[in-house]
C-alpha cells in the first residue's frame, strides 16, 4: 500500500498480526505531519499503524453490525491527533496545573557495572524501594549513593525481591515476542450484537476494565469513545493516582470491589455475568489466585472476549513472566534505552510512552476483531511484544520517504473537558469527542448502565 508517496507497513504488519483481511489496508489514509520527535526507532510509524489499525478493526465491527455491509469511505488519520493523542499525558493540565508524570526516585541510576532504571510512582512501590536499598531517606540523593555501591542485577533483584521495581539496562534488544497471540477459541458465540450507530461500532457492549496506568485505559477508553459501557474495577486498597486517571478515565465509570470478600466478589460474578468483554491488566498468576484468570473466565462464560495484556510477556523467561513492569522499565529491560542512548552512553528512552499506548489501540482493535467474529476468544498482548516489533518489524519495513515527518502542532487536537478532577485540557482522541470528562476514581456504582 502506497500513501503519500510512502509505502506503509506498519499498518499491514499490525492488520495482520490481528488476522484483518488485507485488503482493508487499502482503505488508509494518512493526512497531516506527525513527527513525535528524534530517535533510531520508528516510533512514529508505530504510532500511526496502531491506530490506523484500531480505526479498521472498528470499521469492520460497524460492517458486520450493519449486516456485512463494507464502508468504501477511506478511513482518514491525522497524524498530528496521533502525535497529540500518544503524549496525552505531558498536555494533561488538571484545573490549570501540570500533570505529575514521574517521581523523583523514578528515572536512570549509574551502579558499579552499568545503569539501572526504577519506578517509584506509586507510594508502595517507593516504599518497597527506599526498604529493599536500606535507604536513610526516600530522595534522589540517597538513592544515587546506594545504586553507585552495587551492580544492576542486585539492585534490580533487591527491588523486585521487596515489591518495588528496578530493571537493569540491557544492552541488546530482548527475545522475540508476539505483537498478539489468540490463545484460546471456545468456539461459543457470545451475545449477538444488532445495529450500531453511525461512530459507535461498540455501543451496547460492556465491557470490565481491569486494567492501570496507560496501557489498558488507552484501549479500554477508546472502546468507550466508541459507544461501549466501559466499567473500570479496582481493588480499595490501591489508589490509582488522579492525574492517570484525569488522563485515561474518559469513556468509562470507576468502582472499588474488593474480590476477598464474599459480597464484593458476588457483585463481580454478577459483573462477569452481564457482561461482553473483559480487559485485565494485571501480571500473569495474579487474577487467577482469585479464580479469575482468563482460562477461568472463558471455561464459566465460553462466550467472553478476554483480552489480557502484561508488561514482559507469557513467553518472557522467569521470573520475567510473571513480573510487574511499566513501559519505561520494559523500554530499559527490552534494550530499547540502550538503543537510544546519548553520546556520553547514558540510556535514553523513546520520544513517548509508545508501548504503552500502541499498546492500547491494539487491545481495542484486537477486542473489536474478535466481536466481529462472535466473541468467545482468549487474547494476549504485551509492553515487550510490541516493543519488539519497533525494533525487530517496524524496523525492517519500507522505510518512509520523510512526508509527516515535520513538527506538528497540537493544539488543534487539545480541548477542554469539565470532569470529577475540575476543568482537564487533554488530548482528543484520534477517533473524535468523548461525551464528558471522568468522574473521580472509584466513586461509581459498580453496576451496568440499561442496554
Amino acid at each position: 500500500m502506497t500513501i503519500g508517496g510512502e509505502r506503509d507497513g506498519g499498518t499491514a504488519q499490525a492488520w495482520e498480526a490481528l488476522g484483518g483481511a488485507p485488503e482493508l489496508v487499502e482503505r488508509v489514509r494518512f493526512e497531516g505531519a506527525g513527527n513525535l520527535g528524534e530517535g533510531p526507532l520508528p516510533v512514529r510509524e508505530l504510532a500511526r499503524a496502531t491506530v490506523a489499525a484500531c480505526g479498521l478493526a472498528a470499521g469492520d465491527l460497524a460492517a458486520v453490525r450493519a449486516g456485512g455491509a463494507t464502508d468504501a469511505l477511506p478511513l482518514v488519520v491525522h497524524e498530528a491527533a496521533v502525535a497529540t493523542a500518544f503524549v496525552s499525558e505531558r498536555h494533561l493540565r488538571v484545573a490549570g496545573r501540570p500533570a505529575v508524570t514521574f517521581a523523583p526516585l523514578s528515572g536512570f541510576w549509574r551502579a558499579a557495572d552499568g545503569w539501572v532504571r526504577t519506578h517509584a510512582n506509586y507510594p508502595h512501590h517507593e516504599a518497597a524501594l527506599v526498604r529493599a536499598l536500606g535507604l536513610p531517606s526516600p530522595t534522589p540523593e540517597a538513592l544515587r549513593t546506594a545504586v553507585a555501591g552495587r551492580t544492576a542485577v542486585e539492585v534490580q533483584e533487591l527491588a523486585y525481591a521487596a515489591g518495588g521495581l528496578a530493571v537493569a539496562v540491557a544492552r541488546r534488544y530482548g527475545d522475540p515476542q508476539p505483537l498478539v497471540e489468540t490463545v484460546r477459541t471456545t468456539g461459543q458465540r457470545g451475545r449477538v450484537l444488532g445495529g450500531a450507530p453511525p461512530g459507535r461500532p461498540v455501543a451496547g457492549v460492556r465491557v470490565l476494565d481491569m486494567t492501570r496506568v496507560i496501557a489498558g485505559p488507552v484501549a479500554t477508553r477508546t472502546l468507550g469513545l466508541l459507544g461501549a459501557d466501559v466499567l473500570r474495577i479496582d481493588p480499595p486498597g490501591l489508589p490509582e493516582a488522579d492525574d492517570a486517571y484525569a488522563d485515561t478515565g474518559f469513556g468509562k465509570r470507576s468502582a472499588l470491589l474488593d474480590l476477598a470478600r464474599a459480597a464484593d466478589r458476588a457483585v463481580f460474578e454478577g459483573l462477569l455475568a452481564e457482561a461482553d468483554v473483559v480487559v485485565s491488566g494485571y501480571r500473569p498468576g495474579a487474577l487467577e489466585r482469585h479464580g479469575f484468570g482468563a482460562e477461568d473466565l472463558l471455561e464459566r462464560w465460553p462466550g467472553l472476549v478476554v483480552a489480557e495484556l502484561c508488561a514482559w510477556g507469557w513467553r518472557a523467561p522467569q521470573p520475567w513472566a510473571g513480573r510487574r513492569g511499566f513501559d519505561s522499565l520494559v523500554q530499559a529491560g527490552y534494550g530499547i534505552a540502550a538503543a537510544c542512548a546519548g553520546p556520553d552512553g547514558t540510556p535514553g528512552e523513546l520520544p513517548a510512552q509508545a508501548l504503552d499506548h500502541g499498546t492500547g489501540y491494539l487491545v481495542a482493535a484486537g477486542v473489536m476483531r474478535a466481536l466481529a467474529e462472535g466473541g468467545g476468544r482468549g487474547l494476549r498482548f504485551s509492553l515487550a511484544g510490541t516493543g519488539s516489533w519497533l525494533v525487530r518489524g517496524l524496523a525492517g519495513a519500507p522505510a518512509e520517504d520523510g512526508g509527516g515527518a515535520a513538527p506538528y502542532a497540537a493544539e488543534p487536537w487539545l480541548r477542554e473537558t469539565g470532569s470529577g478532577y475540575g476543568v482537564l485540557r487533554h488530548a482528543a482522541s484520534p477517533f473524535g469527542e468523548w461525551a464528558g470528562g471522568p468522574s473521580r476514581w472509584g466513586t461509581d456504582p459498580a453496576v451496568w448502565l440499561p442496554r
